[in-house]
């Protein structure tokens, strides 16, 4: 009965990482997509009233449920701002920039371009949390470095304003990321496709799911690892460059940025790769050790 239960358990909890990472996945995915096609096919004008948008349909969500005791958090108190300060200015700049890049490139450029998230990120380690990288994970950063090196050489539809964009939101994730571990426009109210449905319905979709993607990332994380939540975010990067290159309308295929968006995902699905087999072997060597410790203590008695 006991073995039972046992194995039912492990299944739901087998159940519950999957379906968790495919959420994720999935929502990523799509806030991705309905930001591209609120800020550049139908044009819209204010990254910023946007990103509001998203932060104050997240707040209204959560004092929604935690007045209905669905969820419960401590109440809005100064003294939590001064604990977690400056991580509320890095997230508000790694929002709004996102956005901003996210209007101006196409989505393999976004893509690709995200991937120096990773090697901002190293770097911040190295010199903040001194920590040592294995050989086989620098390598593979320099294999997404040289793909992006190549897409950006031959990127047709270059904008210097996305690029500067999509870089300090890459340099924000980084510092946010780091840190942690250490420790509305008059245009947009203007703006004439307010009257069709469609683009309202898409405005309202890129809302709510600012605060799914946040929800889906907490729960990923619960239920798996946050590198598990890594890997995953690099699957479906691979997945948005791609189809990207067919949707979003904005992408001018040369055979030198595809090779260069090619070498760049690659790169960025072998660091993980790696990085997630580093760590199960490390879990699976720290297993071992304990089963050892427990039979040597059982043995002297």
């Amino acid at each position: 009965m006991h073995d039972r239960v046992s194995q039912e358990t492990s299944e739901h909890s087998v159940k519950c990482k999957l379906l968790s990472a495919v959420f994720y996945a999935g929502s990523s995915f799509l806030i991705t997509v309905v930001n591209k096609t609120v800020l550049t096919t139908y044009r819209f004008p204010s990254v910023l009233f946007l990103g509001v948008g998203q932060m104050i349909t997240t707040l209204v969500i959560l004092y929604a449920a935690k007045m209905t005791k669905t969820i419960h958090f401590p109440d809005f108190n100064r003294n939590v701002i001064l604990k977690i300060f400056p991580l509320p200015l890095l997230n508000v700049g790694s929002h709004i920039t996102g956005l901003a890049s996210t209007k101006k490139l196409s989505l393999p450029m976004f893509t690709v371009l995200r991937k120096f998230t990773i090697v901002m990120t190293m770097i911040l380690e190295i010199f903040i949390l001194r920590k040592r990288f294995p050989k086989h994970l620098v390598c593979s950063v320099v294999v997404i470095i040289l793909g992006a090196i190549v897409a950006a050489s031959s990127d047709l539809a270059f904008d210097i304003g996305g690029y500067t964009f999509i870089l300090l939101n890459d340099a924000f994730t980084a510092a946010n990321g780091v840190y942690t571990k250490k420790s509305l426009g008059t245009e947009a109210v203007a703006f004439e496709d307010w009257v069709k449905v469609t683009f309202i319905f898409c405005f309202l979709v890129s809302c709510f799911m600012g605060f799914v993607l946040t929800y889906s990332i907490v729960l990923c994380s619960y239920y798996n690892s946050a590198l598990t939540t890594t890997v995953v975010g690099a699957v479906k990067n691979v997945a948005v460059a791609y189809i990207g290159i067919f949707v979003s309308g904005d992408y001018y295929f040369s055979w030198t940025n595809f090779l260069g968006l090619s070498i760049c995902m690659s790169g960025g699905l072998t660091y993980s790769f790696l990085t997630f087999n580093t760590k199960s072997s490390e879990t699976n060597a720290e297993v071992q050790d304990k089963i050892h410790i427990e039979d040597g203590s059982k043995g002297r008695y």
